[in-house]
């Protein structure tokens, strides 16, 4: 199966779903044109509470496709864009793969992952019961977060539905991702 992009989405309100689009254009050091998140600063509004000053390393939020797939599985029925995501893949372990990990998308939009998004209760609201489907604990206690990953834009470009993903890793030691 080869990486792809299966949907990309933005949203200009402060809502949480966002809206599928046939391109959206990533923008160096911001983010997505066009989508509330974009910015140089953290715009989500818990983190803007508690600092509004704090870099953004939330621009772009990226969710696999195969997430749906087994949330579908389990009698949710959850589209691209809905839980929140800007770029919706297919064919890439986001969440097996380290910190510092660059995304090619397309012909030369480069993203760079910058940790885990954190499941939160307003994923209730599309349907009960999903915030807990997107955690899973592990034996040791270890939470494991299914609901994708944010990065940050390192070069811009158009990003369309179809579009490849080239994986390139970090030098190594890699280091695991966590919440930002």
């Amino acid at each position: 199966m080869s990486e792809t992009v299966v949907a990309v989405s933005r949203n200009p309100k402060h809502t949480f779903s966002k809206i599928n689009e046939h391109s959206v254009r990533l923008i160096e050091g911001l983010g997505v044109d066009g989508d509330t998140h974009s910015g140089v600063t953290d715009q989500h509004r818990s983190h803007v509470a508690r600092n509004p000053n704090a870099p953004n390393l939330r621009q772009v939020h990226l969710m696999h496709a195969e997430l749906h797939d087994e949330l579908a599985a389990k009698g949710f029925t959850v589209a691209p864009g809905q839980m929140g995501e800007n770029i919706t893949t297919r064919g890439v372990d986001l969440l097996g793969l380290p910190a510092g990990t660059r995304l090619h998308l397309g012909k030369s939009a480069v993203v760079e992952l910058t940790g885990l998004r954190n499941p939160c209760k307003q994923l209730n609201r599309i349907q009960d019961g999903l915030m807990q489907e997107t955690i899973e604990k592990q034996s040791d206690g270890t939470l494991i977060r299914k609901s994708g990953v944010m990065s940050i834009v390192v070069t811009s470009g158009d990003v369309h539905q179809g579009d490849s993903i080239g994986v390139e890793l970090p030098p190594e030691p890699h280091k695991p991702m966590v919440p930002v």
